[in-house]
């Protein structure tokens, strides 16, 4: 980081970042208490159409990914960020004075275009800065906050709507898009200079892609980060029918997710303590093949054992809590690692990152749910399989860390 450019601390940095990047957890998480009231009083006769306030969210935020990171490119990381935020706070309003439920879900539809911009320009700004394993220590330190935020969403969300009645939550959405303007604001200049700006072209996105794809390290790190949020999303879409279906524990469930998500937390804290030393690919290695042994294990316990077995219950936990753990080792290192080659183009090669490993796992993810038999194995399986496909990703298309293997110095350490 420039010192005469930016004097926010690292501290205050990853702080900012992870607030910035916890815009699109909080939006969905926050949001599922809510949705029972929302079906009683818009729609008591199709309560499963209140799942449109979350699917909006979700196809917003997913097409806005493809565009925000080269529009930062091209005007800088700033004027993004502030027009972001700014429609995701007005549609949070937009929501919240709303009375039917197709107002609402194209207000999410626009807010989560807004929100975006903040998930993806935070990965930006974090390559404009830094690199190398610098950069992935500070991912892991921004997602070491960002992993607590599924924790405490749905209780803070329980809580908003308990007080204020399920509107409050899309007010609670708009002043947290409001205090992240003012402090981002305030305190990080802007990032990405006049003289590293491209310029935003349609003709130019072919060349930008088929540039990104011939670079080894790029396009491997993309495919096995996908197959690695696929084993994410897949376990989180099943979890909560595991808990109801399968073992009957639908009331003590958030208890239990929060504290899977701080697994994660943990995770990454560990990892950004280790990265340095060991570099991106061994710890995604590692987290991988760990996370290939437990799966295998557990696997082969709920094909002998019935999952009504009150040992069951404990084993598909034990798996769960280790799913959440290897996303320390393998998401912000991945990420790290195809972005590393892409500092020209740190804006366009987040979306696009970001945009084709969601898209990607997110059909995984349905796939899996296909199969959902109201037992692990079935998720458990799907999950070998991710995990098997991306091990064959990485050993076959990296050789080594072709960019940023030494451990490197941030631009502030340069500078000084």
């Amino acid at each position: 980081m420039k010192r005469e450019r930016n004097m926010i601390s690292q501290r205050e940095l990853v702080a900012l970042l992870a607030m910035m990047v916890g815009t699109v957890a909080f939006s969905i998480d926050g949001m599922l208490p809510g949705l029972p009231v929302i079906a009683a009083e818009l729609t008591p006769q199709s309560p499963k159409s209140a799942q449109g306030v979350l699917v909006a969210f979700m196809l917003g935020m997913g097409l806005g990914t493809f565009f925000v990171g080269p529009i930062s490119d091209a005007v800088g990381r700033r004027p993004v960020i502030f027009i972001g935020l700014s429609f995701f706070s007005v549609m949070g309003c937009v929501a919240y004075l709303s009375h039917s439920l197709e107002v609402i879900c194209l207000a999410r539809f626009f807010q989560g275009l807004g929100a975006a911009a903040p998930r993806i320009v935070a990965q930006a700004v974090i390559r404009d800065l830094y690199e190398g394993r610098k950069m992935a220590q500070l991912i892991s330190f921004v997602m070491v906050i960002f992993s607590l935020t599924p924790a405490i969403a749905p209780l803070l969300g329980e809580q908003i709507i308990h007080l204020t009645g399920w509107r409050g939550i899309f007010l609670a959405f708009a002043v947290f898009g409001i205090l992240q303007l003012i402090w981002f604001g305030t305190r990080l200049k802007e990032t990405h200079p006049i003289e590293k700006r491209r310029q935003f072209k349609r003709h130019q996105i072919i060349p930008s892609l088929r540039e990104m794809w011939s670079i080894q390290q790029v396009r491997t790190s993309i495919l096995a980060q996908s197959f690695c949020y696929g084993l994410l999303f897949s376990s989180i879409v099943l979890i909560q029918p595991i808990f109801d279906q399968a073992f009957g524990r639908a009331e003590s469930f958030a208890k239990w997710f929060a504290a899977i998500a701080v697994m994660g937390a943990l995770a990454n804290f560990l990892n950004a303590r280790l990265v340095i030393r060991y570099g991106m690919r061994t710890m995604v290695l590692a987290g991988l093949c760990i996370q290939l042994a437990l799966s295998l294990t557990a696997l082969l316990y709920f094909m002998l054992i019935p999952h009504a077995a009150p040992s069951a219950f404990w084993v598909y936990l034990f798996w769960q809590f280790s799913v959440f753990f290897q996303v320390g080792f393998t998401l912000g290192n991945l990420n790290a690692l195809a972005l590393q080659p892409l500092s020209h183009m740190a804006g366009f090669g987040a979306s696009v990152t970001g945009g084709v490993s969601t898209v990607l796992a997110a059909s995984m993810a349905s796939l899996v749910n296909l199969f959902f038999d109201q037992s692990p194995m079935s998720l458990i399986a799907g999950c070998v399989l991710m995990i098997c496909a991306g091990l064959v990703i990485l050993t076959l298309g990296h050789e080594r860390e072709t960019y940023g293997e030494e451990p490197s110095r941030s631009p502030r350490e340069s500078d000084s």
